[in-house]
């Protein structure tokens, strides 16, 4: 397995080895200890599956606040996405700040997002389907939103504002500024 870091502290690119022939494929998609040595110690309790039909879905900039704040560790099976981590960890030197990157079934890349970032994706193909282990279970109560359009935050999403399919509550999602801090940056 590929592990490589960003700018943004915290953030991971994991990109598994395939190993294929005429049969098809075998994949190890998830090894603790090397996840460990890169990430530190996270104790996955959840494991997500979302499928979007169309290309422009947007799902996101989501996060959960503490004590029931959740890293993810995200992937493509079928399709593709650009895949979008924000930093919101106040006193961080790279706070709202964000990386994209493409995750698809074909390039098998993975992304390892701490707690204390945003998450959101955007599909750029039809029938997408999106696995993602967390490190807490969904809570209503911690759970909220940011929108994805917020002008401080300067995210250049694949396709036009009128091209893009969101939630009622992701669309209503208020800006980070309007936001009280919820993280600190260690």
């Amino acid at each position: 397995m590929n592990i490589s870091s960003f700018p943004i502290e915290g953030l991971l690119l994991l990109t598994p080895k395939r190993f294929g022939d005429d049969r098809g494929f075998f994949s190890e998609v998830f090894r603790q200890d090397l996840f460990e040595a890169a990430a530190g110690k996270q104790g996955f309790v959840q494991d997500n599956h979302s499928f979007s039909r169309e290309k422009g879905v947007l799902r996101g900039l989501h996060y959960q606040a503490p004590p029931m704040a959740q890293g993810k560790l995200v992937r493509v099976t079928r399709g593709a996405v650009l895949d979008v981590a924000v930093d919101i960890r106040h006193g961080s030197p790279t706070y709202g700040q964000h990386v994209s990157v493409e995750l698809s079934a074909e390039n098998w890349r993975q992304l390892w997002i701490p707690p204390g970032f945003l998450h959101g994706f955007c599909t750029l193909t039809e029938n997408v389907e999106f696995l993602y282990k967390v490190t807490n279970p969904y809570s209503p109560e911690h759970d909220g939103a940011v929108a994805h359009d917020d002008p401080d935050l300067a995210i250049e999403w694949p396709f036009p504002p009128e091209q893009l399919i969101l939630s009622p509550k992701d669309r209503a999602a208020p800006h980070l500024r309007d936001l009280p801090p919820i993280f600190q940056a260690e």
